[in-house]
């Protein structure tokens, strides 16, 4: 029987790495291999204080031993790879730093190295992978969090403060935008774009707009992040301060990659506030004048004196004091032109001098002017803002129907009389002037105890209608049966009305950005809910993009709705947002009308309700503490009854707020702009639903606190 060979088992030679050993610097010199010739001393600065700054060296040197003739080692050693590292130490020979005896850690290369030096040199030149600039972003955030300052961290490597904040706010992007620049999907210049505004939903809204537009510059991508912002340098920015903006807590946009960007602010309603409030102040000190009306606007319009007759004053003498001042500032003036006449050009002081005296000397030619009173108290003035931001106040206009008027006693003798009948210039009560902001009554500070009703402040509307849409959404998202009504419904429209967005069936699934929101929007329960699926079904689908298709086919008919509701939910756009009459960017009257519909819509398909399902409480932070008195007693005797709001009527506002919260917590009582419009022919307030230029109550008028400018209407999804 023959025998079968065992095949014999091959014995694979494992590699040995060469050892490292401290070596001292003096008995290191450096290669001819290295095959670094050209700019050897290039980045040496950033090297030495490296090295000098951290007392250390990173990576040791590569060296290979020198050999006598007979092929003995001398105790010398070459480095062939760690050319700059070795002349970094030799600089800080020099300086002192370090002993010339002192140890450098080395690897020594194997004597049967089966490499040449020139090998080793380009070798460790060449297969080095640069570092990600995205891990240089995090990596000085992980030093800025352990507790390194910007500054320590610029010193440390050779920069600027200002490079570790872009960098920082670079690191401080989406992560899902930072995943696509890390794929090079994106290029550095649009990711510095990214960082103008720092509100994350956003941001990834704008990118996936990007994905259907043409327009992917870096440029339009700032643009469209601070669309809905005010630039530094605007004329109400400049008027009341970027200062006072920020100590009432305004928030401010700055573009760190941008240079001379002064930022831009966020929060537009508290801007006009400011501005409104800072106007009103100045109002009230000309009206103290004795003016009959002072008209505020801050843009008046073109020809706004048109039909005004406008008064004829004297200006005010100097006093001797101030003739003094200007005689010395023109003696010095003269004195200085002669003293220089001969100067091709004036020394840098001097030229300053003679700037300040000029703008000295003008100011002496702004007087005040002098009106007779009897005009003064038939005439008004205008108050506003120019292009620099720097305040305008246009006195004396005296209004057609404010004019004198001519009359005869019986004696035979002309009176003038006023157009109200009172003789002008008599004396009497002071009169008190009536001051307009925007065309508007300005609210006195008395004004909060009257019985008007003052429409909604803009704001306060906006955070309760992204109540409702997250609230709608969440509704719609529970409902397969009316997700899919309101899909078909929306590309019927589209295919046979053409009522919406045309295109290559451009139906997006988003998440809508709320540009304003109160502080309890985030903890709702429907944004919870909302957060709860999306990572349900977020970790059910597959990682691979490939495999999403068969992976939907294969779900069963109630998971297919249950997913299709939950992505067409984030449709629902129930927001308010203030008209664009010119078109270009924002909605249009009529598409804030196909919102209202449309909300409402949904949410009586669903039968959806804000208090049962959305769990809306008001409260004195998202409604009672930011209307009026009014309008709280309103809601009281609405809510609770008018025994309720007769017990409280008496309190201040702020302790007639908690109160009524307590009262109202249990009722269901909701501000209009949750409300369902009533099919009854009657909308939310009661206005008859037929007539389209009537108003919801709410939204009536206009005053300084943002109500809704005339015309405006309340806002549903599409």
């Amino acid at each position: 029987m023959a025998r079968v060979a065992k095949k014999k088992k091959l014995t694979v030679a494992m590699i040995e790495f060469s050892r490292s050993r401290d070596i001292p610097f003096n008995r290191i010199r450096l290669s001819d291999s290295n095959v670094r010739e050209t700019d050897v001393e290039a980045g040496l600065d950033d090297l030495t204080h490296d090295i000098d700054r951290r007392e250390d060296i990173v990576q040791g040197l590569n060296v290979r031993a020198v050999l006598d003739a007979r092929g003995n080692e001398t105790g010398d050693f070459e480095t062939p790879a760690g050319g700059r590292r070795y002349r970094a130490i030799a600089r800080l020979v020099e300086a002192g730093r370090f002993p010339a005896e002192g140890l450098v850690p080395c690897l020594v290369k194997k004597a049967n190295a089966k490499t040449s030096a020139v090998d080793d040199s380009l070798a460790e030149n060449m297969l080095r992978l640069a570092l990600h600039p995205l891990d240089q972003f995090k990596a000085f955030k992980r030093m800025v969090d352990g507790g390194m300052t910007k500054d320590e961290i610029a010193d440390a490597y050779r920069t600027t403060p200002r490079y570790i904040t872009q960098r920082l706010r670079l690191a401080c992007v989406s992560p899902t935008l930072l995943d696509i620049y890390a794929r090079n999907e994106m290029p550095l210049a649009m990711l510095e774009a990214f960082t103008v505004n720092p509100d994350h939903a956003r941001q990834e809204q704008v990118w996936e707009s990007l994905q259907h537009s043409y327009n992917r510059q870096p440029w339009h991508v700032r643009q469209l992040l601070t669309q809905t912002t005010v630039p530094s340098d605007e004329k109400r920015v400049r008027f009341v301060g970027v200062d006072a903006y920020q100590a009432a807590g305004g928030i401010m946009l700055r573009d760190l990659f941008s240079d001379g960007d002064g930022g831009s602010l966020e929060d537009v309603a508290l801007l006009d506030r400011l501005v409104s409030d800072k106007l009103k102040t100045i109002a009230d000190e000309v009206a103290a004048e004795g003016w009959k009306w002072i008209a505020v606007d801050v843009n008046l319009p073109y020809g706004y004196d048109n039909g005004h007759r406008a008064l004829t004053g004297s200006f005010v003498d100097l006093t001797d004091e101030e003739r003094a001042a200007r005689d010395a500032l023109r003696d010095e003036q003269e004195r200085l032109e002669n003293e220089y006449a001969d100067y091709d050009e004036l020394p840098d002081e001097i030229d300053q001098r003679l700037g300040e005296i000029e703008c000295d000397l003008a100011d002496f030619e702004k007087r005040p002017v002098v009106y007779d009173p009897a005009e003064i108290a038939r005439a008004g003035v205008f108050i506003s803002i120019d292009r620099n931001g720097e305040l305008v106040v246009d006195r004396g206009y005296v209004r057609p129907e404010d004019e004198p008027v001519a009359t005869v006693d019986g004696e035979g003798d002309e009176t003038e009389v006023g157009a109200e009948g009172a003789a002008a210039g008599t004396g009497g009560e002071a009169q008190r002037a009536v001051i307009t902001i925007g065309g508007q009554p300005a609210e006195s500070e008395e004004e909060d105890e009257d019985d008007g009703v003052k429409p909604l402040p803009e704001r306060l509307v906006i955070e309760l209608t992204a109540h409702r849409t997250l609230a709608l959404q969440d509704a719609l998202a529970n409902n397969p049966h009316v997700a899919m009504t309101a899909l078909l419904h929306r590309m019927v429209m589209e295919r046979y009305h053409y009522s919406a967005p045309t295109g290559c069936l451009e139906i997006f699934v988003r998440q809508k950005y709320f540009s304003a929101q109160g502080s309890d929007l985030n903890d709702s329960p429907s944004a919870k809910a909302i957060n709860e699926r999306y990572d349900a079904w977020k970790s059910d689908l597959p990682s691979d993009e490939a495999a999403v298709w068969d992976w939907i086919a294969a779900l069963d008919d109630a998971s297919r709705m249950a997913l299709l509701a939950h992505c067409v939910s984030y449709g629902v756009n129930a927001l308010y947002e203030r008209p664009n009459p010119y078109s270009g960017t924002g909605v249009s009257q009529h598409g804030l009308d196909l919102r209202l519909a449309g909300a409402d819509r949904v949410a009586r398909a669903t039968g959806f309700d804000m208090v049962v399902d959305a769990g809306w409480r008001p409260t004195v932070e998202n409604y009672l503490g930011r209307v009026t008195k009014t309008r709280i007693l309103a809601a009281i005797h609405e809510g609770a009854g008018e025994r309720a709001a007769q017990l409280i009527d008496h309190l201040k506002k702020a302790d007639m707020a908690k109160e009524a919260e307590r009262l109202l917590a249990d009722t269901g009582w909701l501000p209009e702009p949750l409300r369902l419009v009533d099919l009854d022919g009657e909308t939310a307030n009661g206005e008859a639903e037929g007539d389209d230029t009537a108003l919801p109550e709410f939204l009536a008028g206009d005053d300084d606190t943002g109500g809704f400018e005339e015309g405006h209407h309340l806002v549903a999804a599409e």
